[in-house]
């Protein structure tokens, strides 16, 4: 594993630790792979809606869409008549892929076979996020190896 890939995952894992979702962490951790700013925090507020599987539906992991946002924000059109960068679909396809399989150990993309927690059930949510042996652990390695397969895309396909 490079420094510099190593550098952004433990960054995602560090902003996860420190209060963001999963989503904002991947995103913030993801977004200078691509420009030398961070995202507008209009962009960060957004993606709190992605946590918890989409608002604690347990669907999709956050982790996903922060980095699909990622790529988004670096490379999709800004008019609707503007174009795409030319790799913004096989960069994004391919974190499809790659978190599938990244996820395939816990039973799927979803933040409910990731998590594994009710998040309408305010005791299991503050146990989830206060006892260290809580399934947890298993977000922090999902916002980790996200952060880090998305940095080995950019490097693959952008460099």
């Amino acid at each position: 594993m490079s420094e510099e890939r190593e550098k952004t995952a433990a960054r995602a894992a560090e902003l996860f630790a420190e209060g963001f979702h999963c989503s904002q962490a991947v995103l913030n951790a993801c977004a200078g792979l691509f420009r030398d700013e961070p995202p507008p925090a209009e962009l960060t507020a957004a993606m709190a809606a992605f946590s918890g599987g989409m608002f604690g539906s347990g669907q999709t992991c956050g982790a996903l869409s922060g980095a699909l946002a990622a790529i988004g924000f670096a490379l999709g059109k800004t008019t609707p008549k503007g174009e795409n960068h030319k790799q913004m679909n096989r960069i994004g396809q391919e974190m499809v892929k790659e978190f599938a399989q990244l996820t395939s150990e816990h039973g799927g993309m979803s933040c409910t076979s990731i998590a594994r927690i009710d998040w309408q059930d305010s005791e299991a949510v503050r146990r989830f996020r206060t006892d260290p042996n809580s399934t947890r652990r298993h977000c922090v390695h999902v916002v980790k190896e996200t952060a880090g397969c998305l940095h080995d895309l950019v490097r693959k396909h952008l460099a």
